[in-house]
């Protein structure tokens, strides 16, 4: 489980003295047990931890952004190696292409034909894409896809 490999990895952060792991599973793990107390949890599955993650990550690229305009590299850098830790418990990402064909499934299934039907379409495509991609671009695909001509 998600939540038990990144307990074990905090716990070898700290005993290899790894600060910055440290504390950005730190910060991560408190998340986990904010979210488990609001849905009233003991402990969280492997989606909701991902939810988690992804959650982080959005916050650190805007970090990352905001740190770039005010020329503070340093920032910049540690908010990259956290960034570079929060993604290595996440899936790989799925590709472009592979969220376009689980789009044309969703788009078949639910018989999708204008851009009022992208609720239905959303809701099947987030449930097989889950964490394993950006729900701004899925989001985009699907909204070109029943604006667009089809294919």
């Amino acid at each position: 489980m998600l939540e038990e490999k990144i307990l074990n990895d905090y716990k070898e952060a700290m005993k290899n003295k790894d600060a910055l792991k440290v504390s950005t599973l730190s910060f991560l793990r408190a998340q986990f047990i904010n979210l488990a107390i609001e849905k009233k949890k003991k402990s969280l599955d492997d989606s909701d931890c991902a939810v988690v993650i992804k959650k982080l990550i959005k916050q650190h690229q805007d970090s990352i952004e905001q740190f770039k305009q005010g020329n503070r590299q340093d920032l910049v850098d540690k908010e990259a190696k956290e960034l570079e830790i929060l993604k290595s418990y996440l899936p790989p990402e799925l590709s472009e292409d592979e969220i376009r064909k689980i789009i044309e499934e969703a788009v078949s299934l639910t018989g999708a034909k204008e851009i009022k039907d992208m609720g239905k379409v959303m809701k099947e495509v987030t449930a097989k894409v889950a964490a394993r991609a950006d729900n701004k671009l899925v989001s985009d695909l699907v909204r070109k896809r029943l604006t667009g001509p089809t294919v």
